[in-house]
């Protein structure tokens, strides 16, 4: 062996080095500045322990990998299968694991596999599943555990074992299938897993679910249908997607009850201004005043507190006098406590 000039390695490399000649190894295998310490470790235990270090003795295998290949050739696998700088060393451990336990590699000896979708594979080889069905670099490894949790319960994963859906769409599907639903209501990748959610708590519910498995009705809109569905409410007033969630609750709290929400059941009006109006039905108030788009929610409180006695007024006041779009709400607070007041407010009931 030729003298090794150890003032090319750094103080780690040398004590690999140092290491392998006290041990009377044949260190020029790892003895080279382009191995880093760890590298010359793993390629010094090789030689330790009698394996050929030619498979991995590589600059182009990280000291992981060659941990892995090393203990694969002193267990005896047939590490041909992966000792290849394409695979991580995640992944080589998932595949001298299956060498070790007899499983056919050839469905998941693949770069493109990750080491959680080997694993996901590999469990469904050893309970002897169809892996098929998810044994494909397209689906992640929690969408592979969806399709494999459907098979160990005898489902029809063919539901669901699509690359369109994501896991937590799966999920929804699976669950749907365990309980004996008809999935074919929602098993559609247009619709979200919140949407899902929701039609499959309307199943659950017995709930006729044709009106709002739909995907242009978000989850929350959902809600609210089938809310009114289940308080026995028409909800065809508002199942409309012009309406968002929050318009659809105050038709629907007006439904329940019993006022004419056809007075605010209009896409135009915002939730809140839908409120003011239906707080005013309640207490029977004439809504006429206010009911208008023109008007936001806070004019809208100011008039309906000027027609209500229960709001702090000793009778109702002459709204006539600010129910116009041009004054601003605190113009219109202010008016309001003048008339209750008793006060001359023509002289600053005034727009400008």
């Amino acid at each position: 062996m030729k003298q090794i000039d150890m003032s090319q390695f750094d103080n780690l490399q040398q004590n690999q080095v140092k290491q392998g000649l006290e041990e009377g190894l044949y260190v020029s295998w790892y003895a080279k500045p382009e191995f880093e310490w760890r590298q010359m470790e793993q390629i010094r235990r090789g030689l330790e322990s009698g394996v050929d270090i030619s498979v991995y003795a590589k600059p182009e295998f990280d000291f992981r990998q060659m941990r892995e290949i090393r203990e694969g050739l002193e267990d005896g696998v047939d590490i041909s299968d992966y000792a290849n700088p394409v695979f991580d060393y995640d992944q080589m451990y998932a595949i001298k694991l299956g060498l070790e336990e007899g499983l056919d590699l050839s469905v998941y000896a693949n770069p493109r596999f990750e080491r959680r979708q080997m694993k996901e594979i590999m469990v469904g080889l050893e309970k002897g599943f169809d892996v098929s069905w998810y044994a494909n670099p397209e689906f992640d490894y929690e969408e592979m555990g969806e399709i494999r949790k459907g098979l160990e319960k005898g489902l029809d994963v063919s539901w669901y074992a699509n690359p369109e859906f994501e896991g937590l769409q799966m999920e929804q599907i699976r669950e749907g299938l365990k309980e004996g639903f008809d999935v074919s209501w929602y098993a559609k990748p247009e619709f979200k897993r919140e949407q899902m959610c929701q039609i499959r708590h309307g199943l659950e519910e017995g709930i006729d679910v044709s009106v709002y498995a739909n995907p242009v009705f978000d989850a929350r809109q959902i809600e609210q249908i089938w809310l009114g569905l289940e308080h026995d409410v028409d909800v065809n007033v508002y199942v409309k997607p012009e309406f968002d969630d929050e318009q659809m609750k105050e038709i629907r709290l007006g439904l329940e009850s019993g006022i004419d929400v056809n007075i605010y059941a209009k896409p135009e009006l915002n939730w809140r201004q839908m409120h003011e109006i239906r707080i005013g039905l309640a207490q029977k108030i004439d809504v006429s005043w206010y009911a208008k788009p023109e008007f936001d929610y806070e004019q809208m409180e100011q008039i309906r507190l000027g027609l209500d006695k229960m709001f702090g007024s000793s009778k109702t006041v002459d709204v006539s006098w600010y129910a116009k779009p041009e004054f601003d709400s605190d113009q219109m607070c202010q008016i309001r406590v003048g008339l209750d007041k008793k006060l001359d407010v023509s002289v600053y009931a005034k727009p400008e």
